[in-house]
């Protein structure tokens, strides 16, 4: 089958190989076939060793499908069942599971993140984040499906089993935004896209949208945004929103010091800043011990949206059905695998939000 490999970490481009085969499904597993795969900034961050992943390995990690086959032992989904891969799998049993924090299991995620689910040309291969989803299928432990309705269209269904969970979960989940606060989002990719029409469904009054890119600011306005400012003009549009008190809640979508550090210094004191990018484990961010206690503001880490992939997914679809969260618009182009590379070039120059590879 063809599929998107990474032949070495620090390589700029993918190789779209026809010789490569999924693994299984063994006991507990399901056998998806890909129908849309999502182009995220997190496959960047494998390919630039942003996040760690050893290679060679099929990318992608947000993905919808088909189920073609099922292993031993499966029970609560049946081929033919449409489904969206969720990349870190709850185990559905552990304290995090049953507290309510099912996106901070790791009992699954560590277990298949190291394992070799596909082969290239006979010899065992990874599958980015344990998964792989650009590929024209897959093998997964049925934990890490979620059954949505057939009517549900593939390349919707994918955009919610990664980016769009992370951001509207971090205004929604995370944050807890409030009806008629403020709110200001640092990077407008699809995560930064999606935190904004979180806060947007949640009531915000003020969302500030903040990029380099002066067509990135342009979206952020049709998703929500009501204000669209770079970098330096976001002192002035402070000043103006709150008179220099700052913002209630502040989502940092990009996973760089200098914005994470932006982000704390953008929300007034006793607010909350949100840390949504994933960031370089070894770059480090910088904070003085009294502001820390003084300032009392909270720093928070938002891992996939906090969410339970399991009541979130079904969430998010029903908030779509009800106009509410425009995903349409937020799919700039579908293409063929063939062209992901054009795809991930055209994401690094920052001209789409979210693109999807078809199969």
């Amino acid at each position: 089958m063809r599929a998107a490999v990474l032949q070495q970490v620090g390589n700029e481009e993918l190789e779209v190989r026809d010789d490569v085969e999924v693994i299984g499904p063994g006991p507990g597993q399901v056998r998806v076939k890909i129908h849309a795969a999502g182009v995220c900034h997190s496959d960047l961050s494998a390919m630039n060793g942003t996040l760690p992943q050893p290679a060679p390995a099929v990318l992608g990690h947000e993905g919808a499908g088909e189920i073609v086959e099922v292993g031993e032992g499966v029970t609560g989904v049946s081929v033919g069942d449409h489904v969206i891969i969720a990349w870190t799998p709850p185990c559905g049993t552990c304290k995090f599971c049953r507290s309510g924090h099912a996106n901070l299991c790791v009992n699954i995620f560590f277990n298949i993140a190291g394992a070799m689910h596909f082969t290239m040309g006979g010899t065992p291969i990874f599958g980015f984040a344990g998964t792989g989803t650009m590929a024209e299928e897959m093998v997964i432990p049925v934990q890490g499906v979620v059954p949505i309705p057939a009517d549900v269209p593939y390349d919707i269904a994918a955009l919610i089993g990664c980016g769009v969970t992370t951001g509207v979960g971090a205004a929604l989940n995370t944050a807890k935004v409030v009806p008629g606060s403020s709110a200001v989002v640092f990077g407008c990719g699809g995560v930064g896209i999606a935190a904004i029409q979180g806060a947007r469904i949640a009531g915000a009054a003020e969302i500030v949208a903040v990029d380099t890119v002066d067509g990135k600011l342009d979206d952020a306005k049709r998703f929500g945004a009501t204000h669209a400012v770079k970098p330096d003009a976001l002192d002035a549009t402070s000043m103006e929103l709150t008179g220099g008190d700052g913002f209630d809640y502040a989502f940092e979508c990009i996973g760089l010091p200098q914005t994470i550090r932006a982000a704390y210094d953008a929300v007034h004191r006793g607010g909350t800043a949100v840390v949504v990018g994933a960031g370089r484990s070894d770059q480090m961010v910088e904070f003085n011990a009294f502001e820390l206690f003084f300032m009392e503001k909270r720093l928070l880490g938002s891992y996939y949206g906090s969410a339970d992939v399991r009541v979130e997914f079904d969430r998010l679809i029903r908030l779509w059905r009800a106009g509410r969260l425009d995903l349409e618009g937020m799919v700039t182009r579908s293409m063929d695998i063939s062209k992901v590379n054009e795809a991930f070039s055209a994401l690094k120059r920052g001209e789409v939000i979210r693109q999807v590879l078809t199969f």
